[in-house]
């Protein structure tokens, strides 16, 4: 082998020394630069920004974990507080509970305060709750809160004290039915349910009469049929009065002023969809009186009950809403 020969094998040994170390300082550089990117051992990057670990709860997928907001109402309702000795789980108090709705002819309502803070108006199971509250309506349609009817609620409310090892509080008896007094007088200067009788041609069956109600607008809602505003709120309802299996003589509409939609024109257009549904039914139109209805007494009618409509705005019974339901029915 001669010296050239040598020389470039020596040449070609030392060229793949040097590929092979910068293909490893390459390497090296590629690894570092990775191990600074990355973060520390043991965090896995897949887990980055995770919250705690929550477990599936019972309730997660049906109501909302947000407290109602309801409160008892001071302006129309009496409550008796029953402040629990220790935190009550929601499955035995809502046991305790599930018979409680109405005292003689007065409806009541329940409120639970969770432990930690938080009203319900009613309890679930999973939860635990450290006080509850009674709320009676102290006047409706049956007249003011009696006496018998405020000594039940008390009874209710001591029952659960002892089963619960709670403490009562509440307003005096005496102040409570002189309250309930003041608020049924007030409420009965304002509380009206205006009507027109369709006195029928000849008796027809109730489906008979529906039927024609519905294919005149009318359509059935909180168990009555009822002509409704574009809210959703009735105007008016229809009623029939007829033994079960009986044909009807007539059909009365009637405007519930402090549980209708207020309106300038409530009466005239009860009216309206009376003349429909009378020649629908080939009836004749009577006022509440029985009398032949005259359509010229519409708009004084109207300008009576938008009247009412604005006192029962002042005195905090604005028609249509949930308290004036509470007092009006």
């Amino acid at each position: 082998m001669s010296d050239l020969q040598i020389l470039l094998i020596s040449i070609g040994v030392a060229l793949i020394v040097v590929v092979l170390l910068y293909n490893t300082w390459q390497d090296w550089r590629a690894r570092r630069s990775m191990r600074q990117s990355l973060p520390e051992a043991g965090h896995d990057v897949l887990m980055r920004d995770a919250g705690p670990r929550r477990e599936p709860g019972l309730w997660q997928a049906g109501r909302p974990a947000a407290d109602d907001g309801a409160e008892p109402d001071p302006v129309c309702e009496a409550v008796i507080d029953v402040a629990l000795a220790h935190p009550v789980a929601g499955e035995s108090l809502a046991e305790a509970l599930r018979s409680i709705g109405r005292v003689g002819k007065k409806p009541v309502r329940v409120f639970v305060e969770r432990e930690g803070g938080g009203h319900r108006t009613e309890a679930l199971p999973g939860e635990s709750y450290v006080s509850l509250q009674l709320a009676v309506v102290l006047a409706n349609r049956s007249g003011p809160l009696t006496a018998i009817e405020w000594s039940n609620l008390w009874t209710l409310a001591q029952n659960l004290a002892e089963r619960f090892e709670g403490l009562i509080e509440a307003p005096d008896q005496d102040v409570v039915l002189r309250q309930a007094a003041e608020l049924d007088a007030r409420c009965a200067a304002m509380d009206a349910q205006v009507g027109l009788i369709l006195q029928l041609a000849r008796p027809r069956p109730v489906p008979e009469i529906i039927r024609s109600a519905a294919e005149a607008g009318f359509v059935q809602s909180r168990g009555q049929w009822a002509w409704m505003a574009e809210n959703g709120m009735p105007r008016f309802a229809l009623q029939i009065e007829a033994a079960e299996g009986e044909p009807a003589h007539r059909v009365d509409l009637v405007l519930d002023v402090p549980n209708s939609l207020p309106d300038d024109q409530a009466f005239s257009r009860m009216v309206t969809v009376g003349r429909d549904l009378a020649a629908r039914l080939e009836a004749h139109v009577l006022d509440d009186q029985g009398r032949t209805f005259q359509d010229s007494s519409s708009p004084a009618i109207d300008r009576q009950i938008s009247a009412l409509y604005d006192q029962l705005d002042q005195a905090g019974f604005l028609a249509g809403t949930e308290r004036a339901a509470r007092v009006f029915s």
